[in-house]
């Protein structure tokens, strides 16, 4: 008897969004708007993301570079860049996010994504865990039930959304790292169930 692979819920556009927008002002506010925009962004792995040191990234006109060391795909360690473009809005932008974040936690080196503790001080690098549990603690900020997401919505989310607004399967994928297209369509399958479906019109 087949069984359907349990995927966790891609992490809508709006809802993105909706919780960078209402993230306080405060060390944790900025940590965690800056880890979901540019995990989104990125579309990394959670294991990715708190991976990161700030030498893998580098800030230019065009936005942000971030160097992979080692991925999944990538298990030769050769490393793969990353690019985070700036975002046209603002208090959604990635990069001014990660700015934000290094600048109040007095980050210069080290880990890019921290714990912070009772005090407001930021420590030890983050878990993968800890991702997953700040992408649910997103939802329920903004009214989502956080039960079918984790780490893995914001790589899935920013799948859909690209593939939504148009953008090519391969330039989706180059993003992504996805090195299998049937793979890759299965994070994007509900973004393209209702494109050129033979069904439509008919009835």
């Amino acid at each position: 008897i087949g069984r359907a692979p349990k995927k966790k819920t891609a992490f809508p556009l709006d809802a993105l969004r909706a919780f960078a927008r209402s993230c306080p002002e405060t060390l944790t506010g900025l940590r965690d708007r800056a880890l979901v925009l540019i995990g989104f962004a990125g579309a990394f792995r959670r294991s990715e993301l708190v991976g990161l040191d700030v030498a893998d990234v580098a800030f230019c006109s065009f936005g942000a570079t971030v160097i992979l060391r080692r991925s999944k795909t990538d298990q030769e360690g050769l490393g793969v860049a990353v690019g985070i473009p700036t975002g046209q809005d603002p208090t959604c932008c990635p990069v001014q996010a990660l700015r934000a974040w290094l600048e109040a936690a007095h980050i210069t080196d080290g880990p890019l994504f921290r714990t912070i503790d009772r005090h407001a001080h930021s420590g030890a690098r983050m878990s993968g865990d800890a991702v997953a549990q700040v992408v649910k603690s997103a939802c329920i900020a903004i009214g989502l039930s956080p039960e079918s997401y984790a780490g893995h919505s914001l790589r899935s989310g920013l799948a859909t959304a690209a593939i939504r607004a148009g953008k090519s399967v391969a330039a989706t994928m180059r993003q992504t790292r996805h090195k299998s297209v049937p793979i890759f369509m299965g994070y994007v399958q509900a973004a393209t169930v209702f494109s050129d479906c033979a069904a439509s019109g008919l009835l």
